[in-house]
């Protein structure tokens, strides 16, 4: 991930037993998750910044089901709807979005 004001990473968005590669990116008001197959259903995803009530890292499943790696998050909206995705440098990713809250930009 780069420190500039936007942060880019390769990332999977997992729903269920459905997963997609793409691209995770974040700048102040925005995070942008662009898959790599467009035609599979899951993404492009646009998640205002300010609709987010919470960050955590979660696990990335196999199966939809069993536990395969810490290195995921979980982004749960206002309005309940949640979206999951499997990334490397977890850490950074949860440090970018704390820094960025200390500009005016949400963090968890």
């Amino acid at each position: 991930m780069n420190k500039t004001s936007t942060s880019v990473s390769i990332a999977t968005v997992q729903n269920g037993v459905a997963r997609s590669d793409g691209k995770l990116s974040a700048t102040k008001d925005v995070l942008i998750f662009e898959p790599l197959n467009k035609k599979f259903g899951l993404g492009p995803y646009y998640i205002e910044r300010s609709a987010i009530s919470k960050i955590e890292r979660c696990y990335g499943k196999g199966a939809g089901l069993l536990p395969v790696t810490t290195e995921a998050i979980r982004i749960t909206l206002i309005n309940g709807h949640s979206y999951e995705f499997i990334i490397a440098n977890v850490k950074e990713w949860l440090a970018y979005l704390s820094h960025s809250h200390s500009q005016g930009a949400w963090a968890p």
